[in-house]
């Protein structure tokens, strides 16, 4: 057991949106067990003085590309729009091996852990050709091992350059390949149970890399077997342009003819709908994952947020890959999200409230997790703890919640608790050692360079 004594602030998010100040959080095995004040802390239970921090629901994280990590700020990349980006990195990206996977995907989930991130996706659709060893098996085993709650996708690309595609053809699979190892994917790996540490969803990457029969019958398995669809959705004008060449179509009334529409479905980005395609997300309930970070580093756009919140469009935030971030900050990526919405709509364009709520409850709805992004009695034990008492906060007294995301340039939690066990404690990550990640994700980057 865990008890989290005399909580300086929480922010719960349930539906009455209290805000409570000396409140005490017990946790008992995964779950918040119990929210009041002076708590006898049971026999053995471990207890935190929270009497210094905001203790917020854990944030999630809906959109990533874990393997990105290994190609950071890369002078040919650094000035690029998003095809140009993806032509220099695609033949880089395609000499990833097992290691490369799985410290990727450790490197990622340390750092979104240390910013407070509790739950993440990860949308992995390279399969390079000759890969040895089974990509989502290294992956899950990866997350497993560091403690995060993991909703990855079965990520995938069919249209290389001999099809009219985007990327090569060393990085991409056949239709056959593609279909046969989602549905071994999700009878492997998926639980839809509602506190499981490990989902599946299906992702064939975007409208400029993949055939329409992979996400006719991508969709078609997603539901048979009931997990979620995710793509790249409108992200430049030069994909509104590509679909209309080579469809006849705009993004979204593709992804309409192909079924793609509805709860089950989110896309990532969201930049270009216009006015009648906001109404069909809204009369649909398909959801957007808003990028911020990586939308201003390749120059993409500005995502419509503020008039999809208004509109009951539902939004999730996504720190993006890390080779277009570059950082899997996601406190830091809270932040950008309320600044950006103002150059658009103005200095009320989102509140710091509103931006934490799209990037914890948000993205728990977004992701199929009822039981999360609340604090809540009888809710999962994933909750963030970020301490105030330091410099980068002094002179912020008055509302700690937009302390959080206003101020600060250090953006690591204090305590991060997953699934009710801890995580990260007073900063540092305690299920898997940093010194190691770190180096054996510079000697994969390096190796992917040589190469």
């Amino acid at each position: 057991m865990i008890l989290l004594k005399n909580a300086g602030y929480i922010l719960t998010f349930d539906e009455k949106e209290r805000e409570l100040q000396g409140y005490d959080i017990l946790i008992e095995k995964n779950i918040i067990k119990k929210i009041d004040k002076n708590i006898t802390p049971p026999e053995g239970a471990k207890v935190i003085d929270a009497s210094s921090h905001v203790v917020i629901p854990g944030l999630v994280n809906t959109h990533h590309h874990f393997y990105q990590t290994l190609t950071r700020a890369l002078k040919g990349a650094q000035n690029a729009k998003l095809f140009d980006w993806l032509v220099f990195l695609y033949p880089i990206w395609a000499n990833l091996d097992e290691e490369a996977v799985y410290y990727s995907t450790l490197l990622a989930s340390a750092e979104l852990l240390k910013t407070g991130a509790t739950l993440t996706s990860d949308h992995m659709y390279l399969y390079p050709t000759g890969f040895r060893g089974d990509i989502p098996s290294i992956q899950y085993e990866a997350t497993e091992k560091i403690g995060i709650r993991a909703a990855l996708t079965r990520g995938s690309m069919t249209r290389g350059k001999s099809k009219g595609g985007l990327p090569p053809d060393n990085v991409v699979q056949s239709p056959d390949e593609v279909i046969k190892h989602s549905i071994r994917t999700i009878e492997k790996f998926h639980d839809p149970s509602p506190l499981s540490m490990r989902r599946v969803i299906l992702a064939p990457c975007s409208p400029f890399s993949v055939e329409k029969e992979v996400m006719i019958e991508s969709a078609k398995i997603a539901r048979e077997y009931k997990v979620l669809l995710h793509t790249h959705l409108a992200e430049t004008q030069d994909e509104n342009q590509y679909c209309l060449e080579t469809y006849g179509k705009r993004p979204l009334a593709l992804m309409e003819e192909l079924g793609w529409l509805g709860k089950d479905v989110y896309f990532a980005h969201g930049i270009w709908f216009n006015d009648d395609e906001l109404k069909i997300l809204k009369e649909t309930g398909t959801g957007v994952s808003h990028c911020p970070s990586s939308n201003m580093r390749l120059g993409s756009g500005i995502a419509r947020v503020r008039e999809m919140i208004d509109m009951g469009i539902r939004v999730s935030l996504a720190v993006d890959g890390s080779a277009s971030n570059d950082t899997s900050d996601m406190l830091g990526e809270v932040r950008q999200a309320m600044l950006l919405q103002r150059i658009k709509y103005g200095p009320a364009g989102l509140t710091a409230r509103e931006a934490l709520k799209i990037a914890t409850l948000g993205g728990a709805e977004m992701l199929g997790h009822e039981k999360l992004g609340r604090i809540k009695e009888g809710y999962g034990a994933d909750i963030a703890l970020f301490n105030l008492d330091h410099l980068q906060y002094a002179g912020c007294v008055e509302d700690p919640v937009s302390c959080l995301v206003f101020t600060g340039y250090n953006h690591e939690a204090d305590y991060t608790i997953v699934n009710g066990k801890i995580v990260v404690e007073q900063g540092r990550l305690l299920t898997f050692d940093e010194e190691e990640i770190k180096e054996k994700a510079n000697e994969a980057a390096m190796r992917l360079l040589k190469k």
